[in-house]
């Protein structure tokens, strides 16, 4: 196992897109997949919460894996898969399932939820699941999903583990306790934004990087947002902040995914918007707020002259007129809500993914 995996640049959290019929979209979910490395994703994250592994069963989860680890493979990208729970003894042996797939660069885990351990728990839990993960663990830090937040000093503690590789940072916010992590990272480290709101405040104190299910619609503009911070282009980091946070509350004013799916359908690149119960398809004017967006990050200005090249972003289609969107009215938007090949099935154990 790679101990310390470098994590920098932009990964995208994948939708699930199901059928008509209630099965994976398999070929829409690998469209995606090279959609996102096209637009300059650095790697990709399947079973991420935005990919609902909540609601799939072990045979769906294998299939979702086998598609992005197919695509990973023949794009030498990162492959990030969501496993582990508030169970120790299960996280575990999620994580030992992922030996199945050598395509799977990191694990993104969750901070035990629920159970709500002290910090001492959560530091021994995080300790038993690294010692035995065949792939480095990337903890997914987000107490309003997991009920535990967490001091810089714990988080700290955390990232020093052998096999741990950084932490998904989603609080709501750049806080008390990010400046504090950011100002001290062990060396070897990352952070990665993982509010999409936050992602270009949080880069300019010190993250290196996000993983961000808003990309999925505006790839090439996020990928240019973190290497804009990332090489100090100031200016144009600002202005594609700001332009994207706006991108973003759209996308989070009903619980994800559903806007971005909602979105992906009206566009045509995948055959519904459906989610699975408990959530229900976001309400068309969820879906017409988030597309204005997105042709208003699309009509940006072009990228200053030492930006890296890339392709331009595609405005989004409308919606056609004979398949109208179906919901309830949208929210206003504020503080975003809702956050946040397969022949070798038989062999590989079920993985649940990221459930909060």
């Amino acid at each position: 196992m790679t101990p310390h995996l470098p994590l920098h640049g932009l990964y995208t959290p994948l939708i699930t897109p199901f059928a008509a019929d209630g099965t994976i979209a398999v070929d829409a979910l690998e469209g995606l997949a090279h959609a996102v490395l096209d637009g300059g994703a650095t790697g990709i994250v399947a079973l991420g919460t935005t990919g609902e592994p909540a609601t799939l069963d072990a045979a769906e989860r294998r299939t979702v894996i086998d598609v992005c680890a197919r695509v990973c493979a023949r794009r030498s990208a990162p492959l990030v898969v969501g496993a582990g729970s508030h169970d120790t003894r299960g996280s575990a042996a999620e994580l030992a399932a992922l030996a199945a797939w050598p395509e799977i660069t990191a694990a993104l885990v969750p901070v035990p939820y629920f159970s709500r351990p002290s910090d001492a728990g959560v530091l021994a839990h995080f300790t038993e699941l690294a010692a035995g993960s065949p792939v480095p663990l990337v903890i997914y830090h987000i107490p309003y999903r997991t009920g535990q937040p967490l001091t810089a000093a714990t988080l700290r503690a955390l990232v020093r583990l052998p096999g741990v590789a950084g932490v998904k940072y989603a609080t709501g916010g750049v806080d008390a306790e990010a400046l504090a992590l950011l100002e001290d990272l062990p060396e070897g480290r990352a952070v990665l934004a993982g509010d999409d709101l936050f992602v270009a405040p949080l880069m300019a104190v010190g993250a290196t990087g996000g993983i961000l299910a808003t990309a999925q619609l505006a790839p090439e503009r996020f990928a240019e947002l973190v290497a804009a911070w990332r090489t100090g282009r100031v200016e144009r980091a600002r202005a594609l902040g700001h332009a994207l946070a706006g991108l973003a509350a759209t996308v989070f004013a009903e619980p994800n995914p559903t806007v971005v799916k909602g979105v992906l359908a009206a566009q045509g690149r995948i055959p519904t918007p459906d989610v699975r119960l408990p959530l229900l398809p976001a309400g068309p004017g969820a879906v017409r707020a988030a597309m204005r967006r997105l042709a208003e990050v699309a009509a940006l200005d072009a990228p200053c002259p030492d930006a890296p090249a890339g392709p331009a972003p595609t405005a989004p289609a409308a919606a056609p007129a004979s398949a109208p969107l179906v919901g309830t009215a949208a929210p206003g938007v504020g503080r975003a809500a809702g956050r946040g090949g397969r022949g070798r099935e038989g062999e590989r154990a079920g993985v649940r993914g990221v459930r909060v």
